[in-house]
């Protein structure tokens, strides 16, 4: 889900796909300018993930509501650290795991611009990423740190990034390949990992 907006109500709702939380209702801000993962791509996106998801450490960057990185507690993420720049949007996230009774020693929410939250050193690294910013974001500054440093993702990690289908993503970053692109629809899925 890309970033929430300052000011956005928080509403509407969206439901978790499969596993532990599977059937439970998130709130979701209802405002045009907060652009959702669809359900449909979701499911998609965590079939594709579902041999690796099981105990792994999983970022959700540009999280808005925590749907990505909640689902990925449900199917089995050990821990997932949810980044956005809005408040509103951690406080909304904090408020769905609440209301989930996720264990507080399984996920970090924290309050960072994207490019400021890589920019910083890491001692663990991510097992997945997910990076999905508002469509009319500038990408590259995320992904030149995912490809440029070796801390951010695990050696077998993958760094998944929604993107709006008119913009193009590069198919190699740094020590980064693309090695699926998924379409559906306007919205397209890179994933890439470390060649």
């Amino acid at each position: 889900m890309g970033s929430l907006e300052l000011g956005a109500e928080l509403s509407t709702s969206m439901r978790i796909i499969s596993g532990q939380y599977g059937g439970r209702l998130l709130k979701s801000p209802p405002d045009h300018r907060t652009r959702p993962t669809s359900g449909r791509l979701r499911e998609t996106l965590f079939n594709i993930l579902a041999p690796r998801i099981d105990g792994t450490r999983f970022l959700d960057l540009c999280a808005g509501s925590g749907a990505i990185g909640i689902e990925a507690l449900s199917r089995g993420a050990e821990f997932v650290t949810f980044v956005d720049r809005s408040k509103k949007a951690c406080a909304l996230i904090e408020e769905n795991l609440d209301k989930l009774g996720v264990p507080e020693d399984e996920t970090d929410v924290q309050n960072f611009e994207a490019e400021t939250f890589v920019g910083r050193p890491y001692e663990v690294p991510w097992d997945i990423a997910f990076f999905d910013p508002p469509y009319d974001a500038d990408y590259s500054v995320v992904l030149h740190e995912f490809g440029d440093k070796t801390d951010l993702l695990a050696d077998d990690g993958v760094l998944i990034v929604e993107h709006i289908a008119r913009k193009q993503m590069p198919d190699a970053v740094g020590f980064l390949r693309r090695w699926r692109l998924l379409k559906q629809g306007d919205t397209h899925l890179s994933f890439y990992e470390k060649a």
